[in-house]
């Protein structure tokens, strides 16, 4: 059957203070409060040295993001806050990125459309099943694919700006099809879950 996990009552006696001030949560904020920056200097970059700051920006975003889950597991400061701040900020960075390279790559705002899509009715899903008491026990191969795929091309367009126009369009439809088929594939998972709720 779907992998699904009950509602995590590891850390739902730590008070909200503690959860909202813990480190792992206060790198997530972090990571959000960096997204007007990396877009900035994306839109606004004209040189080389301007676009590989922007990426050197996004760098940061990602290493913030493996810490708050290492510290998060490592000293058991697992919170059902950090289960929400963390995804809603990769999410967010992710947005923030692809909206950015759309303004340079026009063949990217179909891709920006079908990730707001894609992530609004996840995002949904995820809200129904919390009520049910239960959630989707992390992301499947499929979105881990497509994600890794779209960071790949994310980074390879940003690092080179002035890549080959043909280039750029078979990448984008790369990360753009494996959107695609992740979101088609996760509806019968979702449909699994609320049946079995």
């Amino acid at each position: 059957g779907v992998q699904t996990c009950a509602l995590p009552i590891l850390t739902s006696d730590m008070p909200l203070r503690k959860q909202i001030f813990s480190i792992p949560n206060i790198l997530g904020y972090f990571r959000i409060l960096l997204l007007p920056l990396i877009v900035w200097r994306y839109v606004t970059a004209d040189s080389i040295a301007e676009f590989h700051m922007a990426a050197v920006i996004i760098g940061i975003s990602g290493i913030t993001d493996f810490l708050d889950g290492f510290i998060a597991r490592k000293f058991n400061m697992i919170t059902n806050l950090g289960k929400i701040v963390d995804p809603v900020a990769d999410k967010l960075t992710q947005a923030a990125i692809v909206f950015s390279l759309s303004f340079r790559f026009q063949w990217l705002i179909p891709v920006v459309v079908l990730f707001v899509i894609k992530e609004g009715v996840m995002g949904i899903m995820g809200v129904i099943l919390l009520k049910k008491g239960k959630m989707l026990n992390g992301a499947k191969w499929f979105g881990k694919v497509s994600t890794a795929v779209l960071y790949v091309v994310m980074f390879i367009l940003i690092l080179a700006p002035n890549i080959q126009e043909q280039i750029a369009n078979m990448l984008i439809v790369l990360s753009g099809f494996l959107l695609l088929m992740s979101f088609i594939l996760y509806i019968p998972v979702y449909k699994k879950i609320l049946s079995e709720a």
